[in-house]
């Protein structure tokens, strides 16, 4: 897999939701601003900002500035406008043999879980769990986000670190109030593992079980979190339809819940207790990923080293990509 290199242009595509859905191309301008700031080259594809009834644009519309990012040797990256709802409509329709032809990273998160693991699955390229093009307009805590997006990106080797703050907070509105709190990894059950990671959005990674799209890796590290429209009831089934799917994972990493889901330590402990596996194998929670702020940034397909006791999470990229 190729890196991202110092002033590279960087392709925004909304494969699920269009930028329309939230705001705009102005609305969001600052991202822009922010990404060239770092040095880097800033196109959008033709349909970004295609806007049907579902906040979409069609699939055929999608799957074309897909195939075009990657086909460009002029496209450096692909990043994601944000998530939504809806790109595993795509998976049948995306030319995998292109895009395992023309490699690039492909970054974002949510519903972006989705396409981070089929193009994984289908192609064993590595992808990106980590910010979406929208992302990186947020001015507080973008110092941890971005760091952690660049690291690795641009780097074979890394680590994940805990961020000093992090927020539930409306980011994306202008004028939301700012709440902040003290970050602390929290440790379930220790131990050491190592194996490939997979996962993202719980509710996302679900669509993939019983289709030709899910990662079929033998050693895996499961990444898990849940949106704001998923309760704790929603995760509780959902993790027990995950753990039948992979029922033998070598850890569990699990991101932050957002406030939205009314998600307790109390409430989680309980949920993770029904599960005998989850007492053997290292699990972590309330990590920095996906739909709180900041975010880091873990790659798709990579090896991952876990040790509870030191709380260090160690990323290692293989050598043939």
């Amino acid at each position: 897999m190729k890196k991202l290199l110092k002033n590279a242009h960087i392709r925004v595509v909304s494969p699920s939701s269009s930028i329309e859905s939230i705001g705009g191309f102005e609305a969001n301008r600052a991202a822009k601003e922010r990404l060239e700031g770092l040095g880097f080259q800033v196109s959008f594809s033709s349909h970004y900002d295609e806007h049907d009834m579902l906040d979409s644009a069609s699939i055929d519309s999608r799957v074309a500035d897909l195939h075009e990012a990657f086909l460009d040797d002029s496209v450096g990256m692909i990043l994601t406008t944000i998530g939504g709802f809806n790109c595993n409509e795509l998976l049948p329709y995306l030319d995998y043999e292109l895009i395992k032809a023309h490699p690039k990273p492909f970054c974002g998160y949510s519903d972006t879980t989705a396409l981070l693991n089929a193009i994984y699955a289908k192609t064993g390229l590595h992808t990106y769990m980590g910010p979406a093009y929208s992302s990186f307009k947020m001015k507080a805590l973008q110092d941890y986000q971005t760091e952690s997006w660049l690291k690795a990106l641009t780097q074979t080797s890394y680590d994940l670190t805990p961020s000093k703050e992090w927020g539930s907070n409306a980011w994306y509105l202008p004028d939301a109030e700012m709440t902040f709190h003290q970050t602390k990894w929290k440790v379930y059950n220790h131990g050491q593992a190592k194996a490939t990671a997979i996962g993202g959005n719980l509710s996302t990674f679900s669509l993939l079980r019983g289709t030709p799209y899910a990662p079929q890796d033998k050693d895996y590290i499961l990444l898990l979190e849940e949106a704001e429209e998923d309760d704790y009831f929603n995760f509780d089934r959902a993790l027990a339809a995950l753990l039948q799917a992979y029922p033998e994972p070598k850890a569990v990493l699990i991101g932050r819940f957002p406030k939205e889901c009314e998600m307790t330590e109390e409430l989680l402990l309980y949920i993770l207790d029904k599960y005998p596996v989850l007492q053997t194998i290292p699990v972590i929670y309330d990590m920095d990923f996906a739909h709180t702020q900041p975010l880091f940034t873990v790659t798709i397909g990579a090896t991952v080293s876990i040790d509870t006791k030191t709380l260090t999470v160690h990323v290692e990229e293989r050598n043939d990509d």
